[in-house]
């Protein structure tokens, strides 16, 4: 027997059982496959075809060089478009980050109502956005259910024209695009207050500090990770907008809304292939340089806080 357990002990395995036979590399091929031909793909001719004249009325694609860039540079709307799509990018960043952390601090306590709030609260980020831009279109028309409900509690016939002012129209949409995604930033609210330890705002409060000194002035700072993250996704996710906008106003009154993607979706549609294309390149390219000073400035701040 003991002979018998010694040539078991030293009998080899068998070759290749050593080897990962999931191989869970090839599990991802599939998922870059769709991001190589949906993403990299098109971005590449992207920079390429923002250099021709590819267009609807000619039935070859010839290299222009920058004139597509000299074009747009020397045609007012475009910087109108990127204005636009600034000023709503902030307002929605404001918005959304003022409405999350509201409800955050609201909804802290784990109670029954708390959290059937939370989900509540959650269900529109998971709507579709072109959904809530013609549910708030149809809502806020002169016609709509808004004015309807005003005319019944007044008792007079009521009807403003909630999406025809040229000044206070973005602001409306951008409180409507935060209003959408202001459950997510709620969510990492939450979970950046739960992951601050009890005991440092108690000491705090030994140290006699009121709840509202301890929450500003400790528990607050902690959340600059959660800040950095909402802030950048808001801002940045809300320069590529598109749908709800679309839908609430389609970049009216007086092209007030037309951010840029409204732009380059209407000069898609007239056939003008190469501008767009080019328009779409200047929306990456000034995505991009604004995605690493923000994220920069926020994570500096984490670092003093």
């Amino acid at each position: 027997m003991t002979r018998e357990r010694s040539a078991q002990g030293t009998r080899r395995p068998p070759a290749g059982a050593g080897r990962n036979r999931t191989h869970p590399m090839w599990f991802l091929v599939p998922a870059f496959a769709i991001l190589f031909v949906f993403f990299f793909l098109p971005t590449l001719f992207n920079f390429i075809y923002a250099f021709t004249d590819w267009s609807s009325f000619k039935s070859e694609i010839r290299p222009v060089g920058l004139d597509n860039f000299a074009a747009l540079l020397s045609d007012g709307t475009l910087f109108g478009a990127l204005r636009v799509t600034l000023i709503y990018a902030v307002l929605v960043a404001v918005f959304q980050n003022l409405f999350g952390f509201g409800l955050a601090v609201l909804l802290e306590r784990d109670t029954w109502l708390n959290r059937a709030a939370r989900v509540v609260f959650v269900i529109p980020v998971l709507m579709s956005a072109l959904a809530v831009g013609y549910l708030f279109q149809a809502l806020l028309k002169p016609d709509g259910s808004l004015n309807g409900l005003l005319s019944a509690l007044t008792a007079q016939q009521v009807e403003v024209a909630w999406l025809g002012s040229t000044t206070w129209t973005l602001v409306l949409a951008a409180v409507i695009h935060a209003w959408k995604w202001m459950g997510l930033s709620m969510l990492i609210y939450l979970a950046g207050l739960k992951s601050v330890p009890e005991d440092v705002a108690e000491a705090a409060r030994m140290d006699g500090a009121s709840p509202w000194q301890a929450f500003w002035a400790v528990r607050f700072p902690l959340l600059a990770p959660a800040i950095t993250f909402n802030v950048a996704t808001a801002l940045l996710g809300s320069m590529n907008g598109f749908d709800i906008v679309q839908a609430l106003t389609g970049g009216g009154p007086a092209r007030s809304t037309e951010i840029l993607n409204i732009f380059i979706y209407r000069t898609f549609g007239q056939g003008l292939f190469a501008q767009a294309t080019t328009m779409s390149l200047v929306l990456f390219l000034m995505v991009t340089l604004l995605a690493f000073p923000v994220i920069r400035i926020l994570r500096k701040r984490e670092e003093i806080l």
